[in-house]
């Protein structure tokens, strides 16, 4: 029970990768609430992990700026506490850099970089009086570069940008923050691979560890080490938990 007593926010976390968080972080004793636009899903993925601990669901839309403080203080008012600020949430339109509108390039940082510098802002006193932690979510498309993720990659890339400056200046403060940029069999990836198996097949091919990550086991238990006090002397590092297929050194 790694993190047995914490208060968790997980956006994003009616499904994929950030659902395999949120349910690696009730497992391990966290007391968590999942933020998602879908409530339906939301409140279904709750009553689910609610099946191993205490979760709660709160449906916003991340691209309503002024809901965003909201969720920190439903959190304080349920849990009593904020210990971990998990932005995992992010959507986005899969375009080549020619055909990227103004539009899309809205979609992607409203619902991926401004929610988590928010949220972030809206969390840190909290997080100070728990010595706690931020993840954020970055991805290889941004680091690497990869076809039609203009949007996807210069936002995630802006979100690694942000998590670094809140290290350096939150870190004489007792709170960390870090970054997962992760390869797992999310639902959009799903659909990739049941209509694209041969594209699928090649690009596991390539993968060191020749598979794919899974939502909770891998992923999850990534995000689990990172917010325990095993991880309390990370801070500021991208942590590519991708099998093996980019390597910061």
């Amino acid at each position: 029970m790694q993190l047995a007593g914490k208060a968790a926010i997980v956006t994003g976390g009616a499904r994929g990768v950030a659902k395999g968080v949120a349910a690696a972080f009730v497992k391990a004793g966290a007391k968590v609430l999942i933020v998602d636009r879908e409530a339906d899903l939301g409140e279904a993925t709750a009553q689910e992990l609610g099946a191993f601990g205490e979760v709660a669901f709160m449906a916003v839309d991340l691209m309503d700026r002024a809901a965003l403080p909201g969720i920190v203080d439903e959190a304080v008012r349920r849990f009593g506490r904020l210990d971990v600020l998990v932005n995992a949430a992010q959507a986005s339109q899969q375009l080549m850099l020619m055909d990227t509108t103004t539009e899309a390039m809205d979609l992607a940082f409203g619902t991926g970089f401004w929610a988590t510098f928010l949220l972030m802002q809206a969390a840190q006193p909290h997080l100070v009086e728990t010595q706690g932690s931020v993840i954020n979510f970055g991805s290889g498309a941004g680091i690497q570069g990869m076809a039609t993720q203009a949007s996807y990659g210069a936002a995630k890339e802006a979100i690694r940008s942000l998590s670094k400056t809140a290290a350096v200046e939150w870190g004489a403060l007792g709170v960390r923050v870090n970054i997962i940029c992760p390869f797992a069999n999310s639902p959009g990836v799903e659909i990739w691979k049941q209509h694209f198996p041969d594209a699928y097949a090649d690009h596991i091919a390539k993968v060191p560890m020749r598979r794919i990550g899974d939502c909770e086991t891998d992923i999850g238990a990534a995000a689990v080490f990172l917010a325990s006090d095993s991880a309390g002397y990370v801070t500021g590092q991208t942590l590519m938990v991708d099998g093996g297929q980019a390597r910061l050194f």
